[in-house]
């Protein structure tokens, strides 16, 4: 595969806002190429298959001439044509002039390409929320603790996850304060003994699970009596506590029964019946036990509403609200726009640069091609040329692509666009890749991560692709229509005595879906709904 068809394969997969920043990225780093969005000439606008304009400024657009064989994926066809010829390295048969629009006048220097202005760097001026580790770390600084248990602390704070939970146990914490020497003896020496206690007890079952001699049973201890090296086990603990003892409450435990029980702890509840539950009665709790928590604690079961729900107010992740996770944006690669009657499509290339080769460039390519002397510098300019010239063909490419993908979806989805989810049909890509003469890979590159804005809203273009359900009378009806259907009934149920999936099946069916149990579990658990064991309330 050439370089020139992977780049195209790889903008065609690429999301929007994702392209955006290749495109501005190459145009840092290629010098031949220019935006030209702002001051755009449009005579020289070439509209694509697409209706529109596409991001290259190109006076002959791509053809669509079918990819090489061997450079295509096997089954491809014409779908994804190569930019350009990566082997020829003349330049001469490239009318530049005619092939690429440009903006600079003609009293425009080469140097004015070169200008520079002094300004502060931007990442002078950026700024960011602490995080987790940020704000502990802020706590211990302001501690009255001695160097050697701020540096343990410290330590600890940095195997604290951004959910808050410690991620070290406080025989590695130890292991820190360790030489590497010293750690690898140690773990060699526990791995021995563990491995004595496996031959001893692999002889007993020899034996008949005879019991062990004194000598054997010292060996069985052999691990626990392994003297772990690094920092004392009571500094540990001590800076442990010191940790937890920060903001947010329950930070730094292990397990999420640990982290619970010290919110309540910080709360004074070590003696409430939510600190009993959760002490006590954690594994019935997770399971939704309540009958046998009551029995377990002496209580009525009447009692348990108002701790467990105390106990579901809690924090299950401490970190939360330091967490500083990126929120994906998303704009829609094509709009589908009704007019007069008539749906449409239109590709969205708002804030994409419009690429172009600088003028000066071409001028200096000339000037080079006469000169004989500076011929590295026409190779550099050149090769800098020929990249451009991929970048934008492929550009061009991912655009008409994208552009009959949707085109082709419209059409086979003209009831959903007029009517909504409910005349959804069922579709898959190669309804799609049949359409419009693609191969399947393509087809499935172009949805991927690719949005489409309609009346109805912003969906993923991957919305349109799904299976059906045979109804009774004979035709199908989109899983997606079924699982809207499974959604209402359950939230229609009595929440005391919800339905199974059995009783859902028996719903369906009457409505006409011929449908099985286990596809309903399966849809259930898709939407992320719990069985109905999980779903009765008790109180």
């Amino acid at each position: 595969m050439t370089p020139a068809l992977q780049q195209a394969i790889k903008l065609l997969q690429m999301t929007r806002l994702e392209l955006e920043g290749v495109l501005n990225q190459e145009i840092v780093e290629n010098p031949v190429l220019e935006d030209g969005s702002e001051e755009e000439d449009p005579e020289e606008a070439v509209p694509s298959d697409a209706g529109g304009e596409t991001n290259a400024d190109v006076a002959d657009a791509p053809g669509e001439e079918a990819a090489s064989a061997n450079g295509a994926e096997e089954g491809e066809g014409s779908d994804t044509p190569e930019p350009g010829d990566e082997d020829d390295p003349s330049m001469g048969d490239i009318d530049l002039d005619a092939y690429f629009n440009d903006y600079l006048g003609p009293d425009s220097t080469v140097a004015n390409t070169f200008e520079s202005r002094e300004t502060s760097p931007i990442e002078n001026n950026v700024s960011r929320e602490p995080d987790l580790y940020d704000h502990l770390l802020w706590q211990l600084r302001m501690s009255d603790a001695s160097p050697l248990l701020r540096k343990v602390s410290e330590l600890i704070i940095g195997n604290v996850d951004s959910d808050g939970f410690l991620q070290a146990s406080v025989e590695e914490i130890r292991l820190l304060g360790a030489g590497e020497a010293e750690a690898e003896r140690y773990r060699s020496e526990v791995a021995r003994a563990q491995g004595m206690n496996e031959a001893l007890a692999t002889g007993q079952e020899h034996n008949g699970g005879a019991p062990s001699t004194p000598e054997h049973q010292a060996a069985e201890l052999a691990p626990h009596q392994v003297a772990v090296p690094g920092y004392p086990l009571e500094l540990v603990e001590r800076a442990l506590e010191l940790v937890r003892s920060f903001d947010p409450s329950g930070v730094a435990w292990h397990s999420l029964r640990e982290c619970l029980l010290a919110q309540l702890e910080a709360k004074g509840e070590t003696d409430s019946l939510a600190y009993r539950i959760v002490s006590e009665c954690w594994g019935a709790f997770t399971r939704r036990q309540f009958r046998l928590i009551a029995r377990r604690l002496r209580t009525p079961l009447a009692r348990l509403e108002a701790p467990v729900e105390e106990i579901k107010a809690l924090e299950t992740r401490p970190g939360r609200q330091f967490s500083n996770e990126r929120v994906e944006y998303v704009e829609p690669d094509v709009v589908a726009v009704k007019t007069g009657g008539e749906w449409a499509i239109q590709l969205n290339d708002d804030g994409l640069p419009k690429l172009r080769i600088s003028r000066a460039y071409r001028s200096m390519l000339r000037t080079m091609q006469r000169d004989g002397n500076q011929m590295e510098a026409r190779d550099f300019l050149k090769d800098k040329m020929r990249s451009a010239m991929w970048l934008i063909k492929s550009l061009d490419q991912r655009q008409r692509t994208i552009y009959k993908v949707a085109e082709s979806i419209l059409r086979q989805q003209r009831r959903f666009f007029d009517h909504g989810l409910d005349e959804l049909r069922p579709m898959v890509l190669r309804d799609v890749a049949d359409d419009i003469g693609m191969h399947e890979s393509t087809v499935s590159r172009v949805v991927s991560n690719k949005y489409i804005h309609t009346p109805r809203g912003l969906v993923p273009m991957k919305f349109f692709f799904h299976s059906g359900i045979d109804r009774y009378q004979g035709e199908e009806i989109s899983s997606l229509t079924v699982k809207r259907m499974l959604s209402d009934l359950i939230g229609e149920e009595d929440s005391r005595r919800p339905l199974s999936d059995s009783a859902l099946t028996r719903e369906l069916q009457e409505e006409g879906i011929n449908i099985a149990r286990r596809t309903v579990a399966k849809y259930r658990d898709e939407l992320g709904i719990p069985s109905s064991t999980d779903r009765r309330r008790i109180f």
